[in-house]
C-alpha cells in the first residue's frame, strides 16, 4: 500500500512522503485507545496488527500532500518517552527510524485537532487498489460502544468531578444485589440520579440512578426498563472475569494516587470505572450518555481488588 516510507518530525520541500508528526499514542496490552476496542487483541485487530505481548506506538501525522497517515512503529519505548516528554511541556522529536515502522495505514482512528504549518488541511490519502478504508474518529453525535468507552475513559480523567457529584452518602449505602461469585454489590441508591457522560454536572432528564435502583429488578413506572440490569449484569460478568482471566486489556489498572489504583475494565455492552478505595461508575450501550454510580457496599471492595490483582498494570 502507498504511505510515507519514513516517519519524521517535519517535512522536507518537495518530499511527499516524509510524514509531519502531529501526535502518538501506546497500543500496548495495558495502555491503548479504547475507541479501538474492549480489549487488547480487539484494538489490535482493528488496525490489522497481531496482538504482540510487547506492544505497539501509533503516530499519527500528516505527509507532505497534508494526508492523515497512522503509522505504526514497534518501538514503544521511544513513542512512550516522546508522550511522557508532550505531557511535561517539553519538546521531543519524535522520529522513528524506517526499520522500526511496521505498517503505514491511512487516516486516524483518532480525534486530532492540530494540524501541520504550511500544508494543506488535513485529509484522506487517495486510495489506491487494496488498499483498506481511512481510519476515523468515532461520531461525537452518536452513542455506541466505541462512545460508551470514551466516556469511561473521561470519568476516569475527570474522577474528582464526578466523585464530588455524588457526595459521600453514596457510600456504604444502596441496594444488596448478587453479581456472581460473591461479587455484588450496593447499586444506585442516593447516587442522586445518573448523568450525562458528557457533563459532570447535568442530570438527564429525570431518568435517575436512584429513582431507577428504587424500582428494584424490572421495569420502573411509565415503562422504561431499569438500566440497573445492565449494571447487574455487568459487575456479574466482572465476578466471572476473576474466576476465567478475559482477553488480555479487559482490565486495566493504574496509579490513582493516596495508596489507590484506578480500574478501567469493559466488557460487552458497558464499561467500568472505579477506585480501589471508592466506589465505581457503569455505562452502557442501553443507556446513551448515563453514567451509573455503584455505592461502595459491603462487597464492591472485594470485587475490586480481586480485579486489580489480575489487571495489566503500565510497565
Amino acid at each position: 500500500m502507498s504511505g510515507p516510507e519514513t516517519a519524521a518530525s517535519g517535512t522536507e520541500d518537495g518530499d511527499d512522503d516524509a510524514l509531519f508528526v502531529l501526535t502518538a499514542a501506546l497500543l500496548t496490552p495495558a495502555q491503548f485507545p479504547s475507541v479501538l476496542g474492549d480489549d487488547y487483541p480487539a484494538a489490535c485487530a482493528a488496525l490489522r496488527l497481531e496482538p504482540y505481548a510487547q506492544g505497539y506506538g501509533l503516530v499519527l501525522g500528516q505527509d507532505g500532500t497534508g494526508a492523515r497517515w497512522t503509522v505504526v512503529v514497534d518501538d514503544v519505548s521511544m513513542v512512550a518517552v516522546a508522550i511522557a516528554s508532550w505531557d511535561c511541556g517539553m519538546e521531543y522529536d519524535l522520529s522513528p527510524d524506517e526499520r522500526s515502522v511496521v505498517s503505514a495505514l491511512p487516516g486516524w482512528p483518532l480525534a486530532v485537532a492540530t494540524s501541520a504549518p504550511g500544508l494543506p488541511a488535513p485529509h484522506d490519502p487517495v486510495p489506491q487498489a487494496g488498499d483498506p478504508a481511512p481510519l476515523a474518529p468515532p461520531d461525537g453525535a452518536a452513542w455506541g460502544p466505541a462512545q460508551r468507552r470514551l466516556g469511561a475513559d473521561m470519568v476516569a480523567l475527570q474522577w474528582s468531578e464526578w466523585r464530588a457529584r455524588m457526595g459521600d452518602d453514596t457510600v456504604g449505602d444502596g441496594e444488596a444485589v448478587t453479581a456472581g461469585h460473591g461479587a455484588g454489590d450496593g447499586v444506585g441508591s442516593g447516587a442522586g440520579g445518573a448523568r450525562d457522560a458528557g457533563d459532570p454536572g447535568g442530570d438527564t432528564g429525570g431518568s435517575g440512578a436512584g429513582a431507577a435502583a428504587g424500582a428494584g429488578h424490572g421495569t420502573p413506572e411509565g415503562g422504561r426498563p431499569d438500566p440497573y440490569d445492565g449494571v447487574r449484569r455487568a459487575l456479574r460478568e466482572l465476578g466471572e472475569y476473576v474466576v476465567q482471566a478475559p482477553p488480555v486489556g479487559r482490565v486495566r489498572s493504574s496509579f490513582a494516587g493516596e495508596g489507590a489504583r484506578m480500574l478501567r475494565a469493559d466488557g460487552p455492552g458497558w464499561s467500568l470505572v472505579a477506585r480501589t478505595d471508592d466506589m465505581a461508575f457503569v455505562l452502557l450501550d442501553d443507556e446513551p450518555h448515563e453514567v451509573l454510580p455503584v455505592t461502595r457496599g459491603p462487597k464492591l471492595p472485594a470485587l475490586l481488588e480481586a480485579l486489580d490483582a489480575m489487571a495489566v498494570r503500565p510497565s
